[in-house]
């Protein structure tokens, strides 16, 4: 007895942070219950499964955190025990861990309030993107006052551990290399199962998500995102033979209008809807976070968009639009590519980006020159590469190293004494928009019209911008929704003063929901946004409520252009959809979604399925017996697409035009 006790005694400050990890994931997973507890199963049962597989999962997360002492202490020659080396190794290790999992409970907090999630893939980007996110915090809270919080926390714990007594025991009892082993044994074992044999996912046991995400471990999570932040379609999600989703899809975009191009992929030739093709010049403003719910149009009675609301009255607007996805990148993928969400990381960040058959193809074809504009700085998220790699020339605020090519070929920075305001993540949205301007007036000249994809920043955390523009306090959402209403409707009473006015369509769409999370594994009411085109010459203020997809919008508007083009989207013109067909996509980074009526099937990265229906008005799902049928349609878009980004069938040279 007496050497198992010098056996754990030599063991006590592991030991004193195992308990201290467990105590305080313990209590952060309590605080996520009460944020959460009108969303959540709350049974007696669902509770303590939760717990249960929490406490499983946190002991997973600390035997990483323990894996280096452990070997230490198993290691360390016995005469050195207790000596001025073991001593230094034992505080650096304690106060280095101390500091990582203080930060991380309370950035978990952060994170959840922003998502609704564990650490997912968006911590592994924000770990990339050091300045945005850095000033972003720094903006958002007081982080003096919370790196001080951490540090004093740091020291409240290592004095507990010295008044425990918990460093005297370690360093004042030797034990042979053979006894220790036996100990760090099962650390080691426990850090290995989990390395080898657990994946995040296996806490998903509940439908219902919170559930799900409250068992995991925060931590554990960010690293399990790190790791699978690419991935392959084939390995992952349900199959079908190629041959037969290829046909699947050809079939859903087959009409009177199309003739394909080849046998494989979805490339054809979208015939012209009239005689009467025109060319205007087109503006894009993709806005951060638009949820359809902050218009009145969609119900809201606070106020936040009338300029919008006003402005979807006299343009065609699309009521019942779906974003693919949750992030910037996954709505510009859809917008410029018009396909279906990919799993993993959006294709704007992956490899093999460039060359790729983009709207802006189709625009160039047409005598268009194409511009994308940022108010912050392109190189985030990789966009400046996507879409420099795509034809288009940039111009971002460029406030770190710019290699000298850039600047002279296809990237344009906004100079300091044109921005009235900037915060962390870019220029106020009135700056950006005035950049739009000032080169709409120099081109104006020209014989080429434009294509614009104007990528807004201001509704985005800090909320942040220039004061007295309207009536709320800034630093909150619904401000900041309200402010870039604002900017827009101070953008087209600018242009509307200009020649190239008249022949210029507006567009405004959202990138994405401003909350993504709910309850569902996927919960639709999280990813519908507005979306309009005014100024459309030809055409009178009309409302479209079909159920489409942001891959539709610019072959709809090709279509009503009068165009006849090559095409290799997946998206199609809405008007040319029956009811029967109207369908969209709607994924995350692991599940994807095939949206029809009011069913809803989900693939995730289980290889399972799951089939539900849908209540357009609560948005609620309910389990149904499997159609296969509808199952064959959804893996053959998500497969199909996959292999073509995967086998170069998304390149421009890729088709024979």
């Amino acid at each position: 007895m007496k050497k198992i006790n010098n056996i754990t005694r030599r063991f006590s400050v592991l030991m004193g942070f195992t308990v201290l990890f467990v105590a305080l994931s313990f209590v952060l997973r309590m605080v996520l219950f009460l944020w959460e507890v009108e969303e959540i199963n709350s049974s007696i049962l669902a509770i303590i499964k939760t717990l249960a597989i929490g406490f499983f999962y946190d002991l997973g997360t600390v035997s990483f955190f323990l894996i280096l002492y452990t070997i230490y202490l198993i290691l360390i020659p016995e005469k050195l025990i207790g000596s001025m080396l073991d001593k230094v190794f034992t505080y650096i290790g304690l106060l280095t861990n101390l500091l990582v999992i203080y930060f991380s409970f309370f950035a978990e907090l952060t994170f959840w309030e922003e998502f609704h999630n564990r650490f997912n893939f968006i911590a592994v980007d924000y770990l990339i993107y050091t300045y945005e996110v850095i000033d972003n915090i720094n903006e958002s809270y007081p982080l003096p006052l919370l790196m001080g919080g951490i540090l004093v926390l740091v020291g409240i714990t290592i004095f507990t551990f010295s008044k425990m007594n918990l460093f005297r025991s370690a360093f004042n009892n030797t034990t042979s290399i053979v006894h220790r082993g036996m100990v760090g044994f099962a650390v080691l074992a426990i850090a290995l199962i989990f390395a080898v044999f657990v994946s995040n996912q296996d806490a998903e046991w509940s439908t219902n998500r919170y559930n799900n995400e409250i068992s995991k471990a925060g931590i554990y999570s960010f690293f399990a995102a790190f790791r699978n932040n690419e991935m392959d379609y084939n390995t992952f999600y349900a199959l079908e033979p190629l041959e037969s989703a290829n046909e699947i899809v050809r079939k859903k975009l087959s009409n009177s209008k199309v003739e394909f191009l080849g046998n494989e992929g979805v490339f054809r030739k979208v015939a012209n809807a009239s005689n009467n093709e025109i060319r205007p010049n087109v503006i894009l403003i993709c806005v951060e976070s638009l949820s359809a719910s902050f218009m009145e149009s969609f119900g809201n009675k606070d106020g936040l968009t009338p300029y919008l609301d006003s402005l979807a009255e006299n343009s065609i607007f699309f009521t019942n639009l779906f974003a693919t996805g949750t992030r910037t990148v996954r709505g510009m993928e859809a917008i410029s590519l018009s396909i279906p969400p990919t799993p993993g990381r959006s294709i704007v960040k992956r490899p093999k980006n460039a060359g790729l058959f983009t709207i802006n193809e189709v625009f160039h074809d047409k005598g268009y020159d194409g511009y994308f504009y940022y108010g912050g700085d392109g190189y985030f998220d990789n966009m400046n590469a996507f879409f420099s790699g795509n034809g288009f020339k940039i111009i971002d605020r460029g406030r770190g190293y710019i290699p000298e090519y850039e600047i002279k070929t296809s990237r344009e920075l906004i100079a300091d004494e044109e921005i009235h305001f900037e915060n962390a993540w870019g220029i106020s949205d009135e700056d950006l928009f005035e950049q739009v301007i000032k080169h709409a007036d120099s081109r104006n000249a020209g014989d080429r019209p434009f294509f614009d994809f104007v990528m807004t920043t201001s509704n985005h955390r800090p909320y942040t911008f220039p004061e007295g523009k309207i009536d709320l306090i800034q630093g909150s959402r619904s401000a900041a929704v309200k402010y870039t209403d604002f900017a827009i409707h101070d953008l087209i009473r600018k242009a509307s003063q200009k020649l190239w006015f008249k022949n210029t369509v507006f567009i405004v769409m959202a990138d994405h929901c401003a909350s993504s999370a709910g309850k569902w594994e996927l919960d639709i009411k999280n990813y519908r946004i507005p979306a309009l085109v005014y100024n459309l010459p030809g055409y009178e203020a009309m409302e479209i409520d079909k159920l489409c997809s942001q891959i539709d919008i610019f072959p709809t508007l090709f279509s009503m252009m009068g165009w006849e083009y090559n095409s290799n989207f997946f998206g199609q013109n809405v008007l040319d959809i029956s009811s029967e067909e109207e369908r969209a996509f709607v994924g995350n980074y692991r599940k994807l979604g095939l949206l029809k009526k009011d069913k809803l099937m989900v693939l995730d990265d289980q290889m399972n399925s799951n089939f539900y229906h849908w209540d357009a008005n609560t948005f609620e799902l309910e389990p149904l017996d499997m159609d296969y049928d509808y199952l064959n349609e959804t893996i053959a878009y998500y497969q199909l697409a996959s292999y073509l980004y995967k086998h170069d069938g998304l390149k421009v040279n890729h088709n024979e035009r």
